[in-house]
């Protein structure tokens, strides 16, 4: 059994403030180690519930955050990659977790709450569906037949996780009280609490018990509302999109793989 751990990093324990987590800022060299050792919590989980291999895809950023000369050697990094945040979910994986996630872009009572860029994107709906990276990400997953079995974060992250997705193992590491302000465990609570959830996901996996994939159905719709019009203006430089009001930009794919490398690419364009 192969289980890939996809990670981010405003839902990493003790993280509440963007200078935490950006590259450059005295503080993010602190929280990569922070990222790290949650991660490596989810691994001593997954090989405790009797799980075989784990793969580990970087998430954040430029997907260079995590620090390999502090993962546990038992697992491989994935850095970079055509799925970005999901990078190797296509190579015979069992089950899926989210670690260190964020709540969609204007949900209250949580922390760094976002869409894939909080400077461009104010929401994104999948076949009509609002979802954030949880759902999105998740989304690709279901595509390989893939099921998320566990999230940890902030208690508005871990519950839209369980709203999208089913009743995926939870790791509740921060209690948020704003979107730069929560009650952050003790690293070692969090960590324990994370280890745990991952060995129970993994169990009930192999149990059966694990919620199924979560698919779209295709034609897949994506539509994305852009901050600004020009924004949008922009992002109608990508073949296939159309504008059908404002802010917002719809794009329809044949599957999800090419729905997120469009989502992607609109996102990119959008910025100038």
């Amino acid at each position: 059994m192969k289980i890939l751990i996809a990670a981010d990093m405003e839902g990493i324990s003790g993280v509440t403030h963007w200078d935490q987590v950006t590259p450059g800022h005295v503080e993010y060299e602190r929280f990569r180690r922070i990222m790290t050792a949650d991660v490596n919590a989810a691994i001593r989980g997954v090989f405790e519930a009797g799980a075989d291999e784990v793969s580990v895809t970087d998430g954040h950023w430029n997907d260079r955050n995590i620090l390999i000369e502090e993962l546990d050697p038992r697992a491989r990094l994935n850095s970079g990659g055509p799925l970005s945040m999901v990078q190797g979910v296509d190579f015979d994986v069992s089950g899926a977790m989210f670690v260190g996630y964020h709540a969609r872009m204007g949900a209250p009572n949580a922390v760094l709450d976002h869409t894939w860029s909080d400077e461009r994107v104010a929401n994104v709906w999948l076949n009509g569906q609002v979802i954030g990276e949880i759902g999105l990400n998740a989304a690709v997953c279901g595509h390989f037949d893939v099921p998320v079995i566990l999230i940890s974060g902030d208690q508005t992250a871990c519950a839209e996780a369980v709203e999208t997705l089913g009743a995926v193992e939870v790791a509740v590491v921060k209690q948020a009280t704003g979107r730069m302000t929560a009650e952050c465990l003790p690293l070692a609570a969090a960590h324990q609490k994370i280890q745990d959830a991952a060995a129970r996901a993994v169990k009930r996996l192999r149990l059966g018990q694990a919620p199924q994939p979560f698919r779209a159905e295709a034609p897949i719709t994506l539509a994305i509302e852009f901050m600004q019009s020009e924004m949008a203006d922009r992002a109608l430089l990508l073949p296939g999109a159309r504008r059908p009001e404002g802010k917002r930009i719809e794009i329809t794919a044949e599957d999800m793989p090419a729905a997120y490398q469009a989502f992607r690419a609109a996102v990119v364009l959008a910025k100038g």
